[in-house]
C-alpha cells in the first residue's frame, strides 16, 4: 500500500518502532525504577512520592495479591478509584504480580458494575470506600473473591490524610454506608504483603496486561484485550513522537483525565514514567475553581485533555493568570478539538494544542500531529511508527486518497480482540489486521488524516449527509456559546433534520440570531432546524459529549 505521510514526518521520528526492546509493561516499570530511583514519580493532595516510594508500595501491593490472595498469573483485578496516589501503585503492583488489571469507572451504576465485574472473571477488586456501596448491591453476583478498600487520604502524611478522609466521609458527606464482607484495607495490605519477599512475576509480549473496556454507546461494554505487546508498542510509539521534545530533560505532566481511560492511562502514566518525569495528579477535574488554583501553584510543562477540558480551562477567568513560560505542549484527544478552542489556547498560553487521534482498541494512539506544528490544522495527525492508516468503504476496499470512508488501522498497538466476544471481534477486525474503527475521514495527499465524525453519528438530510462535528464546530465559534451537541432529529420532510442542544453564556442569545449565525458557516440543509437551550450536556467523565443520551432525551424521550 501507498504510505503517502512518510514524506511528511518529522526527520527525528523513525518510520518503525522495535517492541522486542522491552517483553512487558512490568518490564519497562523495573527499568524506569531503576534509573529514576529517588526523582518524583506522583504527586497529590500536596504529598509527592519518588520512583523508590512507588517501588516499595507495588511490591508490597504485588506481594499481597500473589502471596496471601493466592492469585494467579492470568488472574483479573478491578481497580476503582479516582486519580489518587494509591491508583497507579495498584495498576503497577497488579501488572509485577503478572495480573490483569480491569480499569473500571468509579461513577459506575450498579448494573453497569456488575456487568463488568462479570464479563471480566474479576476476582479481587480494589475500590475507593466513596463507591463501595455499589459494589455492596452486587458483589454477591460477581466472582468476586477478595476486596480491598482505600480511603483518599491513605497515602497522605497522617495528619493530612485524617483531615481529609474525616471532611470527605463527615463533612461533604461523600461516603455512604456499606457493608462488605471481611474487607482489607489498603494499608493492612501493604503490611501483609511486607511480610513476602517479592519478585516482579515474568510475563511477555503475548500475556494480557489490561481488559480496558470500552462501548457502552450501544448496549453492554466490551473488555478490549490490550496485551504487553500492544502496551508497550504504543509507549514506544508515543515515545518516538516526543522524544525531541522531552529528551532527556525532567518535568511536571498535569493528569487531569483519570487513569482509567485509555488515554490518561498510556499517554500520561506510562508514556511519562519512561522519561522519569512526575504525573500531577488531579483527582476532581470538574472542580474547574480547584483545578486552576493548583495549576497556579504548581511548574508544569505538559497537560493533557479533551476539547471540554481545555473549553473549560479557558472559560475560568483566572486561567490568563497561570504562569506559561515553562510550558511545552498541551496534547488533546478523545474527541475532536474544536478550532475555537485551539485558537483560544494558543492566544492565552502561547503554544499550539496538539491534537492526536486514538481508540480504547489501539492502546490507544493512532495518529498524531507533529509536535513542532505551528498552527492548529483541524487535522488529527500523520500516522504514528509502525502505524499504517488506510481509508475504506463499506465493503472494506481501500479508498483513493482525498475520498470519505471509514479510517482503518493496522499496527502493533491495535488489540488481540473483544474479551471472549469473537462476533464483535470479526467486525471490527478484518484477516489481515485492519480494525475497522467506525470513524469516518479522509487522507489528504501529504498523509494527515482528517475525522468526519463517526459513522452512527451522520444524520442524513435529504439523501445528503451531515456530520455533527462540523455544525457543532460551527456553532462553538459564535462568543455566546459555551458547549454544543448535534444530533439527528425525524423530519417527515427531510428524513433527518439537524437538532442543536446549546449551553449558553449571553442570556440574550435567540434560537434565530444563533440559526442566522449558522448560515454563514453551512449550507442550509446542515443549518439547525431546531434549537435547544439547556444548563449543561451530558458527558463522559473525560468530558466526551453523550450525543446517545442527547437522543434519548430529546428524540426518544427515554
Amino acid at each position: 500500500m501507498q504510505k503517502p505521510w512518510l514524506k511528511s514526518y518529522p526527520p527525528s521520528v523513525p518510520e518503525e518502532i522495535d517492541p522486542n526492546e522491552f517483553s512487558s509493561v512490568a518490564n519497562i516499570f523495573d527499568t524506569s525504577i531503576e534509573k529514576f530511583g529517588d526523582l518524583p514519580a506522583y504527586t497529590n493532595f500536596g504529598k509527592t512520592i519518588s520512583y523508590s516510594d512507588v517501588d516499595n508500595y507495588t511490591a508490597q501491593l504485588g506481594a499481597y495479591l500473589k502471596n496471601e490472595l493466592g492469585l494467579e498469573k492470568g488472574d483479573r483485578v478491578a481497580v476503582m478509584m479516582p486519580n489518587l496516589l494509591q491508583n497507579p501503585i495498584a495498576i503497577f503492583a497488579i501488572l509485577r504480580a503478572g495480573l490483569v488489571v480491569v480499569n473500571t469507572n468509579p461513577l459506575y451504576t450498579a448494573r453497569e458494575l456488575k456487568h463488568q465485574l462479570n464479563d471480566s472473571g474479576a476476582k479481587a477488586i480494589i475500590i475507593v470506600e466513596n463507591f463501595a456501596h455499589v459494589l455492596e448491591e452486587v458483589i454477591d453476583e460477581t466472582g468476586i473473591e477478595n476486596v480491598i478498600t482505600t480511603k483518599m487520604g491513605d497515602l497522605l502524611s497522617p495528619l493530612k490524610g485524617f483531615i481529609i478522609n474525616t471532611v470527605v466521609k463527615h463533612v461533604k458527606k461523600m461516603v455512604p454506608a456499606f457493608h462488605l464482607k471481611d474487607p482489607v484495607n489498603f494499608k493492612q495490605a501493604l503490611k501483609l504483603g511486607a511480610q513476602h519477599r517479592f519478585q516482579t512475576v515474568p510475563t511477555d509480549h503475548d500475556d494480557i496486561a489490561f481488559l480496558q473496556y470500552t462501548g457502552g454507546t450501544t448496549g453492554l461494554s466490551k473488555g478490549a484485550v490490550l496485551t504487553n505487546r500492544n502496551m508497550v508498542a504504543n509507549m514506544l510509539q508515543a515515545s518516538a513522537w516526543i522524544n525531541d521534545f522531552i529528551g532527556d530533560k525532567k518535568g511536571t505532566i498535569i493528569t487531569a483525565l483519570p487513569l482509567y481511560h485509555i488515554f490518561s492511562l498510556t499517554a500520561n502514566c506510562l508514556t511519562f514514567m519512561r522519561y522519569g518525569w512526575c504525573n500531577y495528579l488531579i483527582t476532581n477535574p470538574r472542580d474547574i475553581n480547584g483545578f486552576v488554583k493548583e495549576l497556579k501553584a504548581t511548574q508544569f510543562e505538559v497537560l493533557t485533555g479533551v476539547n471540554t477540558l481545555f473549553n473549560g480551562l479557558l472559560n475560568h477567568p483566572d486561567f490568563k493568570n497561570i504562569d506559561w513560560s515553562k510550558f511545552a505542549f498541551a496534547l488533546g484527544g478523545g474527541m475532536a478539538v474544536q478550532r475555537g478552542v485551539a485558537e483560544r489556547w494558543k492566544e492565552v498560553t502561547g503554544t499550539t494544542l496538539i491534537e492526536a487521534y486514538g481508540l480504547t482498541e489501539t492502546s490507544p494512539a493512532a495518529c498524531m500531529n507533529p509536535m513542532d506544528l505551528k498552527e492548529f490544522n483541524g487535522k488529527i495527525g500523520l500516522p504514528i511508527s509502525s502505524t499504517e492508516v488506510t481509508i475504506q468503504d463499506d465493503d472494506w476496499n481501500e479508498l483513493p486518497i482525498g475520498e470519505q470512508g471509514e479510517i482503518c488501522i493496522r499496527g502493533p498497538q491495535v488489540m488481540r480482540g473483544y474479551w471472549q466476544r469473537a462476533k464483535e471481534t470479526s467486525n471490527v477486525l478484518s484477516n489481515d489486521g485492519w480494525l475497522h474503527t467506525g470513524d469516518v475521514g479522509f487522507m489528504d495527499e501529504d498523509g494527515f488524516v482528517q475525522i468526519v465524525d463517526r459513522k452512527k453519528d451522520m444524520i442524513l438530510v435529504s439523501g445528503f449527509n451531515v456530520f455533527p462535528n462540523e455544525v457543532e464546530e460551527v456553532i462553538a465559534d459564535h462568543p455566546g456559546v459555551v458547549e454544543v451537541g448535534v444530533i439527528g432529529k425525524p423530519d417527515e420532510h427531510s428524513g433527518e433534520a439537524v437538532m442543536a442542544i446549546v449551553v449558553k453564556s449571553d442570556e440574550s442569545l435567540t434560537e434565530q440570531a444563533l440559526r442566522d449565525f449558522c448560515r454563514e458557516g453551512l449550507t442550509s440543509y446542515k443549518v439547525p432546524k431546531s434549537i435547544v437551550f439547556t444548563d449543561e450536556l451530558p458527558k463522559t467523565n473525560v468530558g466526551k459529549i453523550l450525543r446517545r443520551e442527547l437522543r434519548d432525551k430529546y428524540i426518544t424521550g427515554t
